[in-house]
């Protein structure tokens, strides 16, 4: 893992070798904490899920998949969503959700986010620019303190989700992102990529990035993967998967497969006019398949807190551990196969192995506690 750059070690540990400021990390001085870290974990500490989506290129439709995704979850109006757009030399964020022209406002508390609905936060360096057109030209200590500032002022307020659109490739925000919110246990990112091989192999890299720095990776999703034609609603495919495609491509890497989204050109029309494609094309294959992987991500969510239910249940109890555990056993595997309808391949067994790890654990730790009362008990 990324020593980090206020590490001693920064630039001289094994896990340093081949990253892209080696070099920069190894000639500057140790540094002491960062004085902003607790401020951005309280920040943060009302908002539930915090997900990174990222991409090894441009071009593969992150932004888009950050925007329908958002657009997904905010459907239940008891949910709250927050978009933070920190692709910050390619702000496309405001026009994708129609809040081009917004200004933001600080109060006491903060900067307050633009809301596309009551449930539906966004914030964007977009917001800052004077003009549609305006160029950021910017190094990376600006985007950095940008970032922070999002993070820390920013009065998010309680969210259930916060996506975080990234620029393309590994950078200085990306190390920096990882950095502001090691304190704030994000759930993880999600990687969006397109069939062909070329946007594979920078994916690849990205999940290298991802395990050297300690990020943990929910899974990949293949955008573009075929064409959907409005009139007849049938599927081609027009990016051919040479070697197999995303799913091969994360079975090889083993990283959990979330899905496919097909290229429907509805999708690009609803993205220039700021409109949602849920509420225009419900009937969309393209937008079904954003609504399974919302709710695979939802059952996803559920299943990590019921495995957690099942631990305390089991430190907790006094019942004899094989009834116990059998019982919960059973509910969980259940509970998997409803998960595994929403997620295919290699995620649904991964939430399986996860489940039945923990289930492994609990059991462990309920046949210490009975042996530690037995031992009491005599």
């Amino acid at each position: 893992d990324c020593p980090g750059t206020e590490s001693d070690q920064a630039g001289r540990s094994a896990a340093c070798e081949g990253c892209p400021n080696q070099a920069i990390c190894a000639a500057s001085k140790p540094q002491g904490p960062d004085p902003d870290l607790p401020l951005i974990q309280e920040r943060l500490a009302s908002v539930k899920h915090k997900i990174l989506v990222l991409s090894g290129k441009g071009g593969v439709g992150k932004s888009t998949v950050t925007a329908n995704l958002a657009y997904g979850l905010a459907q239940d109006e008891d949910r709250s969503v927050a978009v933070m757009d920190v692709d910050i030399c390619g702000p496309s964020l405001p026009k994708v959700f129609g809040m081009e022209g917004e200004q933001i406002f600080k109060s006491g508390s903060g900067w307050s986010p633009i809301f596309v609905e009551d449930n539906l936060a966004l914030m964007s360096v977009g917001f800052l620019l004077p003009s549609p057109t305006a160029a950021v030209i910017w190094r990376g200590d600006k985007k950095n303190g940008l970032i922070k500032q999002f993070l820390r002022d920013v009065d998010w307020g309680e969210q259930d989700f916060m996506l975080i659109d990234t620029p393309p490739g590994t950078s200085d925000e990306h190390i920096s992102l990882v950095q502001y919110l090691r304190g704030c246990q994000p759930d993880g990112c999600v990687i969006v990529t397109t069939p062909q091989e070329v946007a594979l192999a920078d994916v690849r890299r990205e999940i290298s990035f991802c395990r050297k720095v300690g990020l943990p990776i929910i899974g990949v999703v293949e955008n573009m993967s075929g064409f959907v034609c409005p009139s007849c609603k049938n599927e081609s495919e027009i990016f051919p998967a040479t070697t197999g495609g995303a799913a091969a491509m994360a079975e090889e890497m083993d990283v959990p497969f979330l899905g496919r989204l097909p290229l429907d050109p509805r999708i690009a029309m609803c993205c220039d006019q700021g409109k949602s494609m849920f509420e225009s094309f419900p009937d969309s294959p393209a937008t079904q398949a954003y609504q399974r992987l919302v709710s695979g991500r939802q059952n996803a969510c559920f299943l990590v807190c019921f495995c957690v239910v099942v631990v305390v249940v089991c430190v907790r109890g006094r019942r004899r551990r094989e009834v116990l555990v059998s019982t919960w056993e059973g509910v969980c595997v259940n509970a998997v196969s409803l998960v595994s309808i929403f997620w295919r391949g290699s995620s649904a067994l991964t939430l399986y192995v996860t489940a039945i790890a923990v289930l492994n654990f609990s059991s462990t730790v309920n046949g210490g506690t009975e042996n530690q009362v037995e031992s009491a008990s005599t």
